[in-house]
């Protein structure tokens, strides 16, 4: 089975946000997902996305493949989780 690490939206009409899951590839856009791993807001400014990087990291390691929008969002959480722990 190919995993896909992508976005699902929510939200009204001109108000998206979006829920980062783990859903079969063949599955549509709000369909069926395995699980929520994270959240993203693009509307909201600054720091508009959350995500559990062990369970991202746990489902690339068995072989997931994030869009490109979900790896932005990995790599940037990455990017201020350093920043947090180098301020600690």
């Amino acid at each position: 089975m190919a995993v896909a690490i992508r976005l699902r939206r929510e939200g009204s009409l001109n108000h998206p946000y979006y829920k980062v899951v783990v859903a079969d590839k063949r599955s549509p856009r709000d369909g069926k997902f395995i699980e929520i791993i994270g959240n993203y807001d693009p509307k909201q400014t600054g720091d508009n996305s959350r995500i559990d990087l062990e369970r991202a990291d746990y489902w690339i390691k068995c072989g997931a493949q994030p869009s490109d929008t979900v790896r932005s969002i990995i790599k940037k959480a990455r990017k201020s989780g350093l920043l947090a722990a180098s301020a600690a």
